[in-house]
């Protein structure tokens, strides 16, 4: 089947931001009295902020509360517009897909007022987009299928008819048990990582992926 709907997760394909929420997260611990490290939160990409911010405190033995990610949102939020940046070529390639008459949807696991914020900062119309979907919409984050599965249904798609780009092995595994072809980008994780976890195709960035890829 030919696609005719992209998915596209947020963090780490549209805009530069792995880096901004990593900075925020970690001051955010510091004040529950966890040191973390860049590399702690690597296993939680992707998983939504309840685990990313989560997954981290338990590392360092602590118990999560909503307060650390409330905190990582404050600190997110400050440093973003300096910071945050949309990948190069990101606008072009999405105006290309449009005009081949391909419908678009953003598929985060992050919550709406993270989304919102960097939608903001990418400078992206979302009227670009049929739907977006984040974290807050579904109970089962990434790499469960179901805000992929979602995203379909809102473009009234069937999920073989989706394609997903996506920058995590959490993402690219939600993708493959959504049963849609995912393009990954290695921005975030190494080309081999995400090849592993299913990815069809692997590039650089989205300037990079081209509409063979995405099975389009």
């Amino acid at each position: 089947m030919p696609t005719t709907g992209i998915l596209f997760d947020m963090d780490g394909v549209l805009i530069d931001s792995e880096p901004v929420i990593c900075a925020a997260a970690i001051r955010a611990l510091a004040e529950f009295g966890v040191t973390a490290r860049p590399e702690d939160f690597l296993p939680f990409v992707g998983a939504g902020e309840d685990r990313f911010v989560g997954g981290v405190a338990e590392l360092h033995g602590k118990v999560f509360v909503p307060a650390m990610k409330h905190r990582t949102y404050h600190w997110y939020l400050q440093l973003l517009p300096a910071q945050g940046r949309p990948f190069p070529g990101v606008h072009e390639r999405l105006e290309e897909l449009r005009r081949r008459g391909l419908r678009l949807a953003i598929a985060s696991s992050a919550d709406r007022i993270k989304v919102e914020a960097n939608l903001h900062t990418t400078g992206l119309p979302p009227a670009w987009f049929g739907a977006v979907l984040t974290g807050d919409d579904v109970t089962r984050k990434k790499p469960e299928p179901d805000i992929y599965l979602a995203a379909a249904r809102a473009l009234g798609l069937a999920p073989a008819a989706c394609c997903v780009v996506e920058d995590a092995v959490n993402g690219v595994l939600a993708a493959k048990r959504a049963g849609m072809r995912c393009v990954a980008v290695a921005t975030s994780f190494p080309a081999a990582a995400l090849t592993a976890a299913g990815a069809d195709a692997v590039r650089p960035t989205l300037a990079e992926v081209t509409p063979a890829d995405l099975g389009a």
